[in-house]
């Protein structure tokens, strides 16, 4: 299991997403030398990731990625199809649970599908950082089940970074316990006992749609002269 750090059990919401990425990249600072890559989770991760990547003058990036939910539960992964088409699957978590190997090719193919449309909108503006060998830190707007962040991390993993670092403003306790044990380290401000949902601990949550995305990425690219 990765280290783990939670800075407070502070039940405190965030004005939005942005106050949450700046305080976020502050608690990162010891990663700035690194020369870390900065991984949002679209789509609302990706506004905290660019206020981490902002703050350590980092690289930022997404990390496209779906989850294959067990049957019944689509909340809990059973599985990950990365973006390249390459699937990661849970083979405990799939026995236990009886998952049938026709449910887990239908899954796939739904969820190839996803990505597919998300790598066409998003890859025109930011091409892919390779992450071998990098310090990657994966961000999200919080962690509930932690199904989504799970899917990137087998994601990420597959690229062989040096070190993957899992970096939330809030999360459940049970969920920090569990996604800990796919990461080198997870750093977490507010683990709040009375968890609920992510979007309770921010005063304004609002839905993030692909343009905001784009605009984002396009700024970032920009910013390093990628593909100038």
């Amino acid at each position: 299991m990765g280290k783990i750090q939670v800075l407070s059990r502070s039940e405190e919401a965030f004005a939005d997403r942005r106050e949450a990425g700046r305080l976020l990249g502050a608690a990162l600072e010891r990663f700035r030398a690194q020369r870390p890559v900065v991984l949002g989770i679209p789509r609302g991760g990706v506004v905290v990731a660019a206020e981490v990547a902002d703050h350590l003058g980092a690289e930022l990036d997404i990390v496209l990625s779906r989850k294959i939910g067990a049957p019944g539960n689509p909340e809990l992964a059973i599985g990950a199809i990365a973006e390249d088409g390459h699937p990661f699957l849970d083979d405990a978590i799939a026995a236990r649970l009886g998952v049938s190997r026709g449910y887990i090719e239908r899954e796939e193919r739904h969820q190839l599908g996803e990505i597919a449309r998300r790598v066409e909108v998003f890859r025109k503006v930011r091409p892919r950082i390779p992450l071998a060998g990098r310090v990657v830190i994966v961000v999200d707007d919080g962690l509930a089940t932690g199904a989504t962040m799970q899917a990137a991390l087998w994601a990420v993993r597959r690229d062989r970074p040096g070190s993957a670092i899992v970096a939330v403003p809030v999360a459940a306790e049970d969920t920090i316990e569990r996604i800990a044990k796919s990461a080198d380290e997870l750093l977490c401000l507010r683990a709040p006992w009375d968890f609920g949902a992510v979007g309770r601990f921010y005063d304004r949550f609002d839905q993030v749609e692909d343009d905001e995305v784009l605009a984002i990425l396009e700024r970032h690219r920009a910013a390093k002269g990628v593909g100038a």
